[in-house]
């Protein structure tokens, strides 16, 4: 048996821009089946989703799964609430933290660990102001400036 790496499905690449990340935690997903052969075939979209927490448990909401191809008309909604699989512990201490002003849980990742079940990385964010977002995005042009000069320095050697 061999054993193979982690393979991400999906990223959410606008929580790194949008939000702060404070901590980051992993979860299981609960799907069905024609989900996951969705999955692998990589058709899954974190844009705008979140996690809620609801009776105690949590729920992911707004994740787009497409529809598998060759399912039949038991075909699954795309945008279902699926609920995470965490320990009770794990959910205390989020419901607690999350009541603090301002804090909210994104999917950051959804991935295929070594074993090969699907999990979910969430992290425990707070949203960034307008300004944070501009001075992000300031700082990445003068990187990518700064990298570029390098380059025409160390081409003229």
């Amino acid at each position: 048996m061999t054993v193979q790496a982690e393979r991400i499905i999906a990223t959410n690449k606008k929580a790194f821009f949008n939000y702060e990340i404070i901590e980051t935690l992993e979860a299981g997903i609960s799907l069905l089946g024609s989900e996951v052969k969705s999955i692998r075939e990589g058709k899954v979209s974190l844009k705008e989703s979140y996690a809620e927490i609801k009776d105690g448990e949590v729920f992911l909401i707004n994740c787009h799964i497409a529809p598998y191809s060759a399912a039949t008309y038991l075909n699954h909604e795309p945008k279902r609430p699926r609920k995470l699989l965490l320990h009770k512990q794990e959910i205390k201490k989020l419901m607690g933290r999350v009541k603090e002003k301002g804090l909210t849980l994104i999917p950051v990742r959804m991935y295929f660990n070594k074993k090969g079940l699907v999990k979910v990385e969430l992290a425990l964010a707070k949203g960034k102001k307008v300004y944070q977002k501009r001075e992000a995005l300031r700082e990445r042009d003068r990187r990518r400036e700064m990298e570029a000069e390098l380059k025409k320095y160390k081409r003229s050697f």
